[in-house]
């Protein structure tokens, strides 16, 4: 057997495969109704044509006409695919047309697994893609028989160096465990209220990337998106100092956040999150740095505007490329496929420096579709990504409670975290001010001590460290005597 490989035409699908399928082998496809069996034979027959193969369709479930239907809703061009038809309402039982492949007189009188092997012979196609070949199934009582046909078929189509694909409709009332032993490869579709997966559970020949990837069916056809990897490469990262361009936040951070760490930025609504990361961004972007900004909770005009409302202009490093600015619609994104968009982006750029704005609307948005601890492992999966690149990550995070007892996040993330920043609402003489200090840092010390936190149509402003009070985290500070001052 050959070991070179064949592309499927499947996206992410070779790379979950570590190249495509192995060259003259067999593989079954298997899944409930709806899930995208068909679609991937028919991207499979399609990357056949693009590479001037001979591509085979062979279908005992739908037409020949409905198939071409479907397929052109998804644009995939099936005029140079070799076409079997043998579904129920084919023409083919009727009459005998100029498409049809074998006249009903030899259906009759001659085995159906031989009447294909006869045309396969004829065509001798590259590709084999057999649509619904469970089906056979229901021509035989006799299992033994229909197994020992089916492992000649598919060792004569073996034998034709064609690379067979099967699809089965996995059910409780027909087992398709004799295929699942029989060929090389199974290929797993599932389809349930949340989201769509696809897992390999055999794969001959080759290792492949393990567990449940998901993947879509759209107007492109099915797309994957296969579980972000870790870079194998060891990444040698400086720790180099990412500053604010604000000395009184480097002063609290003791210098600015460290390269390739995950920074939170946590406090409640309308504290600043989003200002104090872009103000992070706006620094980058001005030192010749490549960032990207991925938004859930506002517009990417939105966020500009408000920005340059505080003095932090976001728009010069749009024209210049430093910076990316993306909002991201979670009804048309799913976590595994932002994960796929972040890493094409760090890919395909020097990125330096991203921000997730924020964590409390990435999980909300998915939470339809993913449980929270998929959502969470995802976003666990992502941070460690970027940073065994040595990409700085800015995650910022909104918590429920303006203020009160003091807590980090309400989704525990706080563990993905090397620094975390915080803002927060106090009262103090009467009056609403906010905060900010650092809580966490891995890599080097911090100002243990909490600043006031403003923002003004000049950009942000950080006052003196608020050594006359306590309880500040809280929210309901108390100014200290002179007698508590003394004991400081």
């Amino acid at each position: 057997m050959n070991d070179s490989r064949v592309i499927t035409g499947v996206k992410g699908l070779d790379e979950i495969l570590n190249g495509g399928l192995v060259k003259e082998r067999a593989y079954l496809v298997r899944g409930g109704p709806g899930t995208g069996k068909t679609t991937l034979g028919l991207h499979f027959l399609k990357k056949g044509i693009e590479e001037n193969e001979k591509s085979l369709l062979i279908t005992l479930t739908e037409s020949k006409q409905k198939i071409k239907k479907d397929a052109k809703k998804r644009k995939l061009d099936l005029k140079k695919v070799e076409f079997i038809d043998l579904s129920p309402g084919s023409e083919l039982i009727k009459n005998n047309e100029e498409y049809n492949v074998f006249p009903t007189n030899q259906v009759e009188e001659k085995p159906l697994i031989d009447s294909i092997i006869d045309k396969i012979k004829e065509i001798k196609p590259d590709r084999i893609f057999f649509d619904g070949i469970i089906q056979l199934k229901y021509l035989t009582n006799d299992n033994f028989k229909f197994r020992k046909k089916l492992l000649s078929f598919i060792q004569f189509s073996l034998d034709q160096e064609s690379t067979l694909l099967l699809s089965s409709e996995s059910n409780r009332n027909i087992a398709d465990d004799d295929l699942q032993f029989l060929v090389d490869g199974v290929i797993n579709l599932n389809f349930n209220s949340r989201r769509r997966t696809i897992s390999i559970s055999k794969f001959r020949g080759s290792d492949f990337i393990k567990g449940e990837h998901t993947y879509k069916l759209n107007k492109q056809g099915l797309i994957i998106f296969p579980k972000l990897q870790p870079p194998t490469i060891k990444s040698d990262i400086e720790f180099n100092f990412c500053s604010s361009g604000l000395k009184q936040i480097d002063n609290l951070l003791h210098g600015g956040i460290e390269k390739g760490t995950v920074s939170v930025i946590t406090g409640p609504s309308g504290v600043g999150k989003t200002t104090l990361g872009s103000q992070f961004i706006k620094n980058a972007i001005k030192n010749d740095k490549k960032a990207i900004l991925y938004t859930f909770e506002e517009s990417k005009e939105f966020l500009i505007k408000r920005a340059n409302s505080i003095n932090i202009s976001l728009e010069e490093g749009e024209e210049n490329g430093n910076l990316i600015i993306k909002d991201i619609d979670p009804s048309k994104c799913i976590p595994d496929e932002f994960a796929q968009k972040v890493r094409e982006q760090v890919e395909d750029n020097e990125v330096e420096m991203i921000m997730i704005d924020s964590i409390t609307s990435y999980r909300l948005a998915y939470q339809y579709s993913t449980s929270n601890n998929e959502i969470i492992k995802s976003l666990h999966t992502l941070a460690h990504y970027l940073k065994k690149r040595g990409i700085t990550l800015i995650l910022t995070n909104e918590q429920k409670k303006l203020t009160g007892s003091f807590k980090i996040t309400d989704n525990n993330i706080s563990h993905l975290a090397d620094n975390i920043v915080f803002l927060r609402y106090i009262e103090r003489q009467g009056s609403l001010i906010k905060v900010i200090g650092v809580l966490k840092k891995r890599l080097s010390g911090f100002e243990n001590t909490l600043r006031e936190f403003k923002i003004t149509s000049n950009g942000l402003k950080v006052g003196e460290p608020l050594n006359d009070l306590r309880n500040i985290l809280n929210g309901t500070p108390e100014l200290l005597d002179n007698t508590h001052r003394g004991a400081n």
